[in-house]
């Protein structure tokens, strides 16, 4: 899996007198490799097609996944989830065509397909007479 790393994460700052959230989850992840490309599976439970933000900068894809805010009425007894965004960040091989990315979300997962540039793709050569 050479042409997917995964780069260390960097924290939220403060702009302008509001301040963002300081942390983030780091979405579980499934990279599988095909004839044709990467398919690159991201755990986002509590994230909608609204609360998605993918860019590719530099050879840099980043996933930030924002959930929706959950009205509970009543006093909460205990606790383990946290309101927390989604965030992680991989480093791309050239050999991806960062123009034909595409994403769907489904149930909490996210799954992008990277393709493989042409020019990388094996291909038969035909012979001539």
């Amino acid at each position: 899996m050479s042409n997917l790393t995964n780069t260390e994460e960097k924290p939220a700052t403060q702009q302008q007198g509001t301040v963002r959230k300081t942390s983030y989850f780091t979405p579980l992840a499934n990279i599988f490799e095909t004839k044709d490309g990467y398919v690159l599976e991201a755990e986002m439970p509590g994230v909608n097609k609204d609360g998605l933000e993918i860019t590719v900068e530099n050879n840099e894809l980043t996933i930030v996944g924002r959930r929706s805010d959950v009205a509970v009425n009543a006093p909460v007894v205990y606790r383990e989830s946290r309101d927390l965004d989604y965030r992680r960040a991989f480093d791309l091989d050239p050999s991806i065509d960062t123009a034909k990315i595409s994403a769907k979300i489904d149930s909490g997962v996210l799954t992008l397909t990277l393709p493989k540039a042409e020019s990388v793709k094996p291909r038969k050569i035909s012979i001539t007479d």
